[in-house]
Parts: C-alpha cells; structure tokens; sequence
C-alpha cells in the first residue's frame, strides 16, 4: 500500500510537472507570435507613416475607409474560419493581419511626435506586462469580469463607429477613457483564459493547441494595441 501511495504520488508530481512545462511553451508561443506580430505592426506603420505621399494615396482618399474597416471585418471572419485552417494557415492570416493593423494606424507617425510615441509604447508594455502577469497568477476567477467586459467591447465598436461621423471631441475622450479601462481588463481575463483553454486542451485535444496559442496570440495583441492607442490620446503631443 506505501508502495502504491509513493507511485501514485510520483506519477501525479510527474504528470503536473509535465503540464506546467507545457504551459510554459505554450505561454512562451503566444507571447512570442505575439511580438512578431507586434514587429509587423510597427515596420509597416512606420514605413507608411513617415511617407507623406503613401499617407495621402490612403488617408485622402476613400481608399481610408478600406483601410479602417477591413482589419475588423479579418478578424471576425479569422475567428469564425480557424477551425477549418491549418495551425500554418491562421499563423500566415494573423500576420498578414498584424501588416494591415499597421497601414491603418500608420498615420499616428504625422499626427504625433515620435517621442511620444515610444514614451505611449512604453507605458503601455509597463502596464499590459503587469495586467498579463496578474491574470496568469491570480487565483480568481476572471469569467464575469470577461463577460462584462465583453459586453462593454461592443458598445465601445459601437460608440466608435458612430462617431467617425459625428466626430464629437467629447465623445472621443469618454471612449479613449473607456476604452484603456476595458482593454486593461480584457488583457487580464484573456491572459487566464488562455491558460486556462491548455490546461483544458491539453488533456482532450492535443491537435488545436497550436491554433489555440495562434488565437491567444491575436487576442493578446489586440489588448495591447488598442490600449497604446487609447493612451496616445492621452499622452500623445500632437505634431
């Protein structure tokens, strides 16, 4: 009986040590997509953000109304299409992604000085490193902050959308407020919920956790970019 205690307590501590540098892969896969997907993003606005001519051909024309919505309407339909993808296709469409993300927001680099730019990224990567590591340690259970949080996501696309035409500067400030609080939060609950989705995965469907890490990775991103985005509203110098 002490025989069979010892083995079966071995083979437990073996079984959690195994899963735990399994997460820690995996972990380390979404962070990583992540800043290459990051990289992409900046590259790309910058390139287009310090050419003036670009900056014109897109932003000056209706060609910006492209630019603005197709990167919503590719993560929508990534999301409804990832399970029919290889883990190689969604990892090509997430950075094909990342590359559209930074056309559109590549007129930050003629609307704000650089310093402020880097001093937002800064403040942002301080804050998302923070917000991550708080979710994969804390013990509490972020589920209904998430569902709350979701709920306040669409309103916030809403409020958006509506006002690119209304263009009411107290309205955009209420949304830049808004919007640092939920992606704050979201970076949160998404962080435990992708541990949370291997520790699940891990022990039923070995076969979709490398689209799992290629999803953790988009989600991740899209707290971090909207988050610096909001904040440049608020510590951005314009130019």
């Amino acid at each position: 009986m002490a025989q069979y205690d010892t083995l079966h307590r071995t083979q437990a501590g073996t079984r959690s040590a195994m899963i735990d540098e399994g997460l820690r892969a995996h972990m380390n896969k979404v962070y990583g997509l992540m800043s290459v997907g990051m990289l992409i993003t900046g590259a790309v606005a910058y390139a287009v953000g310090t050419n003036e001519q670009l900056l014109m051909a897109i932003f000056g024309s209706g060609l910006k109304w492209v630019v603005m919505f197709a990167p919503l309407a590719v993560v929508f339909a990534f999301g409804a299409m990832l399970h029919k993808m290889s883990a190689n296709t969604a990892r090509a469409v997430f950075l094909g992604y990342s590359a559209l993300m930074g056309l559109s927001i590549s007129f930050i680099f003629a609307a704000y000085t650089g310093i402020s730019i880097a001093q937002t990224f800064l403040v942002t990567a301080i804050a998302f490193a923070g917000l991550s590591l708080y979710g994969y340690t804390t013990k509490r259970n972020l589920s209904a902050m998430g569902s709350f949080l979701m709920m306040g996501l669409i309103g916030l696309i809403v409020a958006s959308i509506v006002n690119i035409f209304l263009a009411s500067s107290a309205m955009a400030f209420a949304i830049s407020v808004i919007g640092v609080l939920i992606f704050a939060g979201l970076t949160a609950y998404d962080t435990q919920n992708i541990k949370n989705t291997y520790l699940q995965l891990a022990q039923t469907d070995q076969e979709f956790l490398g689209k799992a890490a290629i999803l953790g990775a988009l989600q991740l991103y899209l707290d971090f970019l909207n988050m610096f985005m909001f904040l440049l509203q608020f510590l951005g110098n314009r130019e």
